[in-house]
């Protein structure tokens, strides 16, 4: 028999509340929420552990719903008025689920390839651009993705939305910047920093062996850390009169350059 809740003042309702709004609830829990349909079918690919499936049956049928109860997930039917409560956007389409978080220390990477391409990004700080970099990650089919020196936990709901589920697609770890240098280097793997100065432009680098390519804020750039540990400094030529561009832009310019050059070889 499927369970249903109608009350606003339900605990579970307002732990899924809470979880949307306080990320160290999150941490504490190590529970987050997914919200929309194609959000859900790509955290069930990526293996994720998906507790309870909350469902409008006016949006999402109870078959759907059904569906779902192979993955373990317990199903849970609710009303219009907890749908409108815990969804945060009108496109939902009427699921919302809590699910298990993963673990992103570094120490827990597995890469597959001889030749890593991974991407770095240190510290970003909007969730919209973190969300930008993981569907840029996903688009190039990197082997991974590490933020450095993270400044919010990558289950906050406005990146899982902003990525639109990339961030169940790839790879991910987080660690300190020193952590993530001293990972490349006993990988072998070429660190290239995106930055301006003594740099040369990111065409003339050849990243067809392992390589790490590095962005920071679009605020403050890469740290000296960053700088000192590359093995070249790289930009991305500017022809008008701005010298600047999105972090997530700039991220794909330099990973389909490294595509293009791994797909020649």
């Amino acid at each position: 028999m499927v369970k249903t809740i109608s009350s606003l003042q339900n605990p579970f309702i307002k732990q899924l509340v809470q979880l949307k709004e306080k990320s160290k609830l999150r941490k504490k829990t190590g529970l987050f929420v997914i919200e929309g349909k194609r959000e859900l079918s790509l955290a069930i690919k990526g293996n994720y552990s998906i507790e309870t499936l909350y469902y409008y049956p006016d949006l999402f049928s109870a078959s759907e719903a059904s569906s779902l109860e192979i993955y373990g997930i317990d199903i849970i039917e609710i009303s219009k008025s907890v749908y409108e409560k815990i969804a945060h956007r009108e496109t939902t389409e009427g699921i919302v689920a809590v699910a298990k978080a993963k673990n992103f220390e570094l120490a827990n990477l597995e890469l597959n390839s001889t030749s890593p391409l991974i991407l770095v990004a240190e510290a970003p700080e909007k969730p919209g651009n973190i969300g930008a970099l993981l569907r840029t990650a996903d688009a190039a089919n990197v082997d991974a993705i590490i933020i450095s020196n993270p400044l919010t936990d990558l289950y906050n709901p406005n990146i899982i939305r902003s990525s639109v589920g990339g961030v169940f697609t790839v790879p991910i770890a987080t660690g300190t910047s020193e952590e993530v240098i001293d990972y490349l280097k006993q990988h072998d793997i070429s660190i290239y920093a995106a930055v301006l100065q003594e740099s040369v432009a990111y065409d003339t680098i050849d990243f067809k062996k392992g390589s790490a390519l590095v962005v920071g804020a679009e605020s403050t750039g890469l740290s000296q850390g960053w700088r000192t540990a590359s093995t070249a400094k790289i930009r991305i030529p500017m022809h008008g009169k701005i010298d600047s561009m999105n972090v997530s832009v700039a991220a794909g310019i330099l990973l389909f350059e490294a595509k293009r050059q791994r797909k020649s070889s």
